[in-house]
């Protein structure tokens, strides 16, 4: 690996989902700059969460991954980014408390600027513009100026990202996360929303046992006043990844330290693509969007490529295939891997595969639609004798109109009460916590040996 491996050898194949820079000098520069700046997270960080990614393979954790579709830059405030922690602090509680096992927390945030993109450009009046890959390339408004790539917003990318990981580390250190204290998660749902009672009961019962723990033992328990949180983004931009890729002393490989936990999206997982080439050489934990048109050879050989040394946490598969797709697509794959004989954590992002647009344009997602394929993907996978080990979920905890359904039965009618995205449509909180909620709901439903990994 050493000898074939570098940063920079994936320039040397093909390249897709890549914005085109008129100044190369001027990213040269930022680059460098980058290559120079302090990581923004650490390879014992990387190395813990990895370790965590194995038990959940076997089915010892329950990893909880969510986020925006797309960050923003204007979005990079101390709301904004605390909303988002409090509704996957409130999604793991549940999760902690129906499925009896710890919840790896993961966000889609803190780097995840960058989009890709059916076409390469967009036309309006006539008039035709790069199209828009997300702030750390170029702008949203439809103007020449805004729509040109940039070099430069690399650079206020790297910024927002530290500043929401400093952020995000600055509230669990102080005790934000503290288990004895839920109360400081609470959004403004929790005072009228269908499921507030039911949210409530779980926190109530978390508490007494918590209480009881602490005076059986006679003292306070530690592990309950903070938990652990990682970063994750789409490691689309490739020259972005490279700048913050390097060795660490006193370990051996390569880490990506712009994040934890860096995936390759569906649309450039080809094997002999310049993504695969450039995570195969990442000491990272990775993971791979999988759906319709991955087939199960491309998958053994993904599998081959990424993870020739089958360390445990290393890969994982996360299947986006849509509610009308899946028992068709998945179970083959899962096949695969069996007769591989290889162990991957497998997780559901039951999002990506179920957009579609309405009448009027707007891009939305139904929650039956989700709901149904995260259910469906439960029963494949155990039917399969495999083990779902996780969720992928688009959301935020704001209080937005773009996926309709849930438990306020929001029509078509109410999206453009509070549409928000530039790209693709999010759960909002309410959303959100309910699908925790079924998911809890399920595992109290499955027989507990029922929920361990088949081997």
């Amino acid at each position: 690996m050493a000898a074939e491996w570098t940063p920079t050898s994936w320039r040397k194949k093909k390249t897709l989902q890549q914005p085109s820079y008129p100044d190369p000098g001027r990213l040269d520069v930022v680059m460098e700059e980058l290559a120079h700046l302090p990581p923004l997270v650490t390879s014992w960080e990387i190395e813990r969460l990895k370790s965590q990614l194995a038990e959940a393979a076997r089915g010892e954790r329950f990893l909880l991954q969510g986020g925006d579709c797309a960050e923003s830059f204007a979005d990079c405030t101390s709301s904004a980014i605390a909303s988002k922690l409090k509704i996957l602090l409130q999604m793991s509680l549940v999760l902690t408390h129906g499925l009896r096992r710890r919840i790896i927390r993961v966000g889609r945030f803190a780097g995840q600027y960058a989009k890709p993109r059916s076409e390469d450009q967009e036309t309006r009046g006539g008039e035709t513009l790069p199209s828009y890959r997300g702030d750390v390339v170029n702008r949203a408004p439809f103007t020449r100026d805004d729509r040109t790539p940039n070099p430069d917003l690399l650079l206020r990318g790297y910024e927002r990202a530290a500043l929401t990981i400093n952020f995000i580390r600055s509230l669990i250190d102080g005790g934000f996360a503290d288990l004895h204290h839920p109360e400081y998660w609470d959004l403004d749902w929790v005072q009228h929303s269908p499921l507030a009672d039911e949210y409530h009961r779980i926190v109530g019962a978390i508490g007494d046992s918590l209480s009881f723990m602490e005076q059986l033992g006679g003292q306070a328990i530690a592990d309950a006043s903070r938990v652990d949180y990682f970063t994750s983004h789409e490691g689309l931009l490739l020259v972005y990844e490279q700048a913050q890729t390097r060795r660490v002393p006193h370990r051996s490989g390569w880490y990506n330290l712009s994040t934890h936990y860096p995936w390759i999206g569906l649309r450039t997982a080809q094997p002999d693509g310049a993504h695969v080439e450039f995570f195969r050489g990442l000491a990272n934990p990775i993971g791979v969007k999988v759906g319709p048109g991955t087939s199960p050879e491309t998958l053994v050989e993904l599998a081959e490529i990424l993870d020739p040394g089958r360390e445990p946490g290393r890969l994982t598969f996360i299947h986006r295939f849509g509610h009308q797709r899946i028992a068709e697509g998945l179970p083959v794959l899962l096949d695969a891997m069996r007769r591989a004989e290889r162990r991957v954590l497998w997780v559901c992002d039951p999002m990506h595969g179920n957009t579609e647009a309405t009448a009027s344009g707007l891009k939305t997602r139904r929650f039956d639609n989700i709901k149904s394929e995260l259910e469906q993907a439960f029963e494949i996978h155990a039917d399969a004798g495999s083990h779902l080990g996780g969720v992928h979920f688009e959301l935020t905890g704001e209080n937005v109109t773009e996926c309709v359904g849930g438990a306020r039965g929001l029509t078509e009618e109410d999206l453009r009460r509070s549409y928000h995205t530039q790209v693709d449509p999010r759960l909002n909180y309410e959303q959100a916590l309910e699908m925790a909620l079924l998911i809890s709901r399920r595992a109290a439903q499955v027989p507990r040996q029922s929920l361990r990994v088949a081997v």
